[in-house]
């Protein structure tokens, strides 16, 4: 039997049928299972109380207390623990009741098929796992707004913990919108770890980052000798995700070319490798992010099947309340990073953090409070471990302070839009001294669309000198 990476199922059998509880354990014999077996329902509680079963497998005819009964009594003190009902031939309108009513996860009909014994019981070990997810989640959301990587205590923030906690059970793709560093990343890597397939593997792949040439190659993978440098055979993302989460960042960058091809994979769910002959079935689910309006960048019908639920991400100008919280956790994972021992940040330099607008987002804090926090050592963070103030906000980490006369463009009326472009873009790369990818982030475009914005001023400074 397929084992679902590391779980060890414990399952309770429970049938007055002694020689139909030794076969069904034998059909088990060599699996990874913690077995108890129970003569009726009465017998099967009192195992319960030290037995914590991952799934239950029942008759439902016995004397004293049937599998109905029993049904009935786990329902009504809220174990929601799968059972797998047996039921004879002959007696299907009983199995259906007890699916129906008393919420019994499945049935088998007798005598049992081995491979359809092993099947099922893996769905409910599935299904079981699925409902500790849950329960986690519950735990953390309990907890002043933290929610694995993800913090926040305001109603935005909260609502987003919700949707995780809805979305993270199902297999639905999701589509994760904002704006750079406000943590698109993260809320997939909670949705990923909420959800049934939290010990498979969790892939991301950022469209923006690969060349054109190299996208289907990384997504799809292929053989050796399928174009010019492949030396050997690669497995794309797909099949590295098998059993797990694929992540698709920056989706709004896929090339054109691609989209479609994409897009079968997802209705069919198997890949050709480039090179290949053999189609290959995945099973990987797939989340999507973009940090801009998609608009005419996808396909129509590649954007709705990636965006059968949407997660808005705020930007942290919009809900600075919290902060404080995040300054928190942060700090506690930087002194383990670091080995430091900060205690917190002054008044002043919190109000400073309140009132700065953050266009880097939470990743901009991060990194001023990195830098702050080496600074400091220990103690708390103060306004001189931060980068020099201006006008009252600070910054952000990659900025140097700006001379007075940067930061102004002096314009003519009657030039072209292009002029005005070519002058802008290289007044910020100059402004970040060269960091193409800071550049991106303070002109809200991804680094793709940069780069192809600046081959274009190139072509066009040799047709022009521009005289803004």
């Amino acid at each position: 039997m397929s084992q679902i990476p590391g779980l060890r199922g414990r399952i309770l059998i429970v049938d007055d049928d002694e020689s139909q509880c030794a076969a069904l354990a034998g059909m088990l014999a060599n699996s990874d299972f913690e077995l108890q077996v129970a003569a009726g329902g009465q017998d099967a509680l009192k195992r319960l109380a030290t037995f914590n079963a991952d799934v239950i497998v029942t008759d439902l005819v016995m004397p004293g207390m049937d599998g109905f009964e029993l049904l009935r009594y786990l329902k009504e003190h809220g174990d929601l623990t799968p059972t797998i009902v047996l039921t004879a031939f002959g007696s299907m309108d009983k199995a259906l009741s007890a699916v129906h009513d008393l919420k019994a996860f499945w049935y088998l009909e007798k005598p049992v098929e081995p491979r359809a014994f092993k099947t099922l019981l893996e769905r409910a070990l599935r299904y079981k796992r699925s409902l500790r997810k849950t329960e986690d989640l519950e735990r953390d959301l309990s907890r002043r707004g933290v929610l694995g990587s993800l913090v926040g205590t305001s109603p935005a923030m909260q609502q987003i913990f919700s949707l995780i906690r809805q979305l993270a059970p199902t297999s639905a793709p999701v589509l994760i919108r904002g704006e750079s560093g406000t943590g698109k990343e993260l809320v997939a890597r909670e949705i990923h770890r909420c959800s049934p397939r939290a010990d498979g593997p969790f892939v991301a792949i950022n469209a923006a980052a690969l060349p054109e040439t190299l996208v289907e190659s990384e997504l799809f993978g292929h053989e050796k000798g399928a174009f010019t440098g492949a030396m050997e055979r690669s497995a794309g993302c797909f099949e590295q995700a098998q059993g797990g989460t694929l992540f698709l960042d920056e989706i709004g960058e896929m090339p054109a070319s691609t989209q479609p091809k994409l897009l079968r994979v997802l209705e069919d769910m198997r890949v050709r490798r480039l090179g290949g002959k053999h189609e290959i079935a995945v099973d990987a689910r797939v989340l999507a992010a973009t940090s801009q309006e998609l608009g005419t960048h996808l396909r129509e019908e590649l954007y709705y099947r990636l965006s059968v639920f949407q997660i808005a991400l705020p930007p942290l100008r919009e809900h600075k309340e919290d902060i404080p919280p995040i300054v928190d956790v942060m700090l506690h994972n930087l002194n383990f990073k670091y080995g430091a021992r900060v205690t917190g940040v002054e008044p002043d330099v919190l109000d400073l953090f309140q009132r700065y607008d953050w266009p880097g987002n939470v990743r901009e804090l991060r990194n001023v409070l990195e830098r702050a926090a080496i600074l400091a050592g220990d103690g708390l963070i103060r306004l001189s471990h931060l980068p020099s103030p201006a006008l009252g906000t600070i910054p952000g980490p990659y900025d140097r302070p700006a001379p007075s006369h940067e930061g102004h463009l002096t314009l003519r009326l009657g030039k072209p839009l292009m002029e005005l472009e070519v002058a802008y873009i290289g007044l910020t790369l100059d402004h970040v001294q060269g960091n193409r990818k800071r550049a991106a982030q303070m002109l809200g475009i991804s680094l793709r669309t940069l780069q192809k914005r600046i081959a274009t001023m190139r072509e066009y400074a040799k047709a022009a000198t521009p005289g803004l």
